[in-house]
């Protein structure tokens, strides 16, 4: 399957060239022209491999975009900037980009800088694959979700609730991100589903239901016992 890249920048120019670079090295490419249509190629693509994303853009610049990135998803995210200053590069840093590239820039070094970025993001994901968590260990390859060493039967929205909780570990989540996260931005029922599909992952976890906990007012985050 082809990895699949976002390419954010208001310049066509370049980005149909970044475009064109990557289609020639077999990369699936997705094109957003600012910050705002970025978000929603992002919202709509779950499976997003990396994220280019150019710091100056109209609607939301590179860094809002990337902090709202930051809070549903680990994707690698790799900024452009014709800046050039330290300062930026270290917000950028802090905010959760992986890599910064600044313009103008040669083909074959964004190439590189791209590759090591999919590459970190291809470990990180083979180091993953079954994780543990006290009692709780979850083998995502097999989609098996074990407490003491016995299988919890879970239901797909469950399992894909505990997935979605577990890549943003320690993080507080809404209620309307799970719901568009799992559900879909088409969904129309009513937003309470999130709480029972949540009191019944809980039960299906047995002792391990309380790693996940009530944030009153706002939604779950996922706090386990490490292991």
């Amino acid at each position: 399957m082809k990895e699949k890249i976002l390419i954010a920048d208001d310049d066509y120019l370049l980005r149909d060239l970044l475009a064109d670079i990557l289609e020639k090295e077999d990369y699936q490419v997705i094109q957003a022209e600012d910050g705002i249509q970025a978000l929603e190629r992002f919202k709509s693509n779950h499976d997003l491999d990396l994220i280019i994303l150019d710091v100056m853009m109209p609607g939301k610049d590179g860094m809002e975009v990337l902090e709202k990135i930051r809070e549903t998803s680990q994707v690698p995210v790799l900024m452009l900037t014709a800046l050039g200053d330290c300062k930026s590069e270290v917000e950028g840093f802090r905010k959760g980009a992986c890599d910064y590239v600044t313009k103008p820039f040669h083909g074959e070094v964004l190439l590189a800088r791209i590759r090591a970025a999919l590459e970190y993001k291809s470990d990180r994901k083979d180091n993953q694959d079954r994780r543990h968590f006290g009692n709780l260990v979850v083998d995502m390859k097999g989609c098996r979700v074990m407490v003491r060493g016995r299988d919890a039967v879970l239901t797909n929205k469950e399992y894909q609730l505990l997935l979605y909780l577990m890549e943003n570990k320690n993080i507080v989540l809404t209620r309307d991100q799970m719901l568009e996260r799992i559900w879909g931005f088409d969904y129309e029922g009513d937003i309470r589903t999130i709480d029972t599909h949540i009191k019944m992952l809980r039960t299906d976890l047995g002792e391990c239901g309380n790693y996940i906990r009530t944030v009153r007012g706002i939604g779950y985050s996922f706090e386990p016992e490490e292991g």
